[in-house]
């Protein structure tokens, strides 16, 4: 029989690494959200893009091995961080029980460009033909690249997760966290995504007519508002230690909040396009509120999805008023992606590690250039500026292409009252 959430035992984040256009590190990113201040620029002398035509949020990172994909060198930084901040000792720790469950939108595709250039006797760019010292194409190719370095890089012997969930990926891998604890896999993970933008991408977003563009790139992208035209892309990563709380009590660590419910469905309707009815976001919210034993009017925060595309944020909105009544238009509910952009693979996981820090620090982040409210999308958008509050458990959403949808609970940890009595941390044999 399937234990009840009362008698589970609770599995809380205690480690978080963040990286964005905004900060090279959790805390400077955090600093610059409070503050609303936006790290969208025009992209010019982007390498693989046209000067000027596209908008963006990018991360100014040189990798640590000259020619290593971006993503693989945010998700190492990130993960560093992370690791430190939980106050990792891998001398006190099983590593075969330490898994990772780590995305990325793509592998490396410059292998394959270098190839067609090749064939269509083309000139090849210089820094395709060569990466630095142990650096192969070939192996940037593979999507879960990223997830096998960084499991490599620090010996983490546990099971190894990476999912193609489009912009839902960062919070699929922390629910495969969870479920991979859950299920006495592992004891701790290492979650999380990130992502960089790829001229690849760029190009099918622009075909797509998906990309928000303003002259002062900074409003450019306008989540819930009535004048919005879509959204721009970002840069940036973020990776959670995530592991059973009796696991953190032994060995004395810090506590963000407790990973209180969680559910990853599929509307079954579009590739691209959302059921406007909202029908499965609606049961994705129900269903981790009940998981996480919440009625709606003990939610207090919600960081939505909010691309600032016209679909997406009436959808978003519906299912939100469908799953928590009228009550759910005056919860604060606050859209990242207004500042940092749309780092899609990345996406949620970035903006599920901002939600813990909003109930560590007890503060709202804003929703920047929302002066016009769309009214059809009647939430409370904590609009223009963030606001000092006391939120005790949060909601993170993300919609994604192919009809991905995951809602996921967060709940302050000083109020979890868990009673678990710690237990000695199984040590390699």
């Amino acid at each position: 029989m399937k234990p009840s959430a009362a008698d589970r035992e609770p599995i809380v984040i205690s480690g978080i690494g963040l990286m964005a256009s905004v900060g090279n590190d959790r805390e400077s990113v955090w600093q610059a959200i409070c503050q609303g201040k936006s790290g969208v620029r025009r992209l010019t002398g982007f390498p693989g893009l046209p000067d000027d035509r596209y908008l963006g949020a990018p991360v100014d990172l040189m990798p640590s091995v000259p020619g290593r994909l971006k993503a693989i060198s945010l998700c190492e930084r990130t993960a560093f961080e992370a690791l430190r901040d939980a106050g990792i000792s891998f001398a006190g720790i099983d590593r075969t029980r330490f898994g990772c469950a780590i995305s990325t939108h793509m592998g490396d595709l410059r292998y394959i460009e270098e190839k067609a250039l090749h064939e269509l006797g083309r000139d090849i760019p210089a820094d395709y033909a060569a990466g630095g010292e142990g650096v192969s194409w070939h192996d940037q190719f593979i999507p879960s690249s990223a997830c096998s370095y960084v499991g490599n890089r620090f010996g983490l012997w546990g099971p190894r997760m990476c999912h193609a969930a489009a912009c839902a990926s960062g919070t699929v891998d922390v629910l495969a966290a969870v479920r991979a604890i859950r299920d006495d896999q592992c004891d701790i993970v290492l979650a999380g995504a990130a992502d960089f933008i790829h001229p690849l991408m760029a190009a099918g977003f622009r075909q797509m007519r998906v990309l928000a563009d303003h002259e002062d790139p900074t409003q450019a992208c306008r989540p819930f508002d009535a004048a919005r035209n879509g959204f721009v892309m970002g840069e940036g990563g973020a990776m959670m230690v995530v592991e059973r709380l009796s696991h953190a009590l032994a060995r004395g660590a810090r506590i963000y909040a407790e990973i209180a419910g969680g559910k990853l469905i599929c509307d079954a309707h579009h590739v691209t396009s959302l059921d406007e009815g909202a029908e499965g976001m609606t049961y994705a919210i129900r269903s981790a509120m009940k998981e996480a034993g919440l009625a709606p009017e003990e939610l207090d925060y919600i960081n939505t999805h909010g691309t600032g595309t016209t679909q997406n944020d009436v959808t978003e909105s519906h299912a939100i008023r469908q799953a928590l009544g009228s009550i759910g238009t005056k919860i604060p509910a606050s859209a990242n992606k207004s500042m940092l952009g749309h780092l899609v693979n990345a996406a949620g996981a970035v903006e599920l590690a901002i939600t813990a820090l909003a109930l560590r620090d007890g503060f709202v982040p804003p929703t920047l250039n929302l002066t016009t409210p769309d009214p059809r999308c009647e939430l409370d958008h904590v609009a223009l500026v963030g606001r000092p509050f006391e939120p005790r458990t949060a909601l993170k959403l993300s919609v994604a292409f192919g009809g991905h949808l995951t809602a996921l609970v967060l709940r302050r940890w000083n109020d979890a009252g868990s009673s678990l009595v710690a237990r000695p941390i199984r040590a390699a044999a």
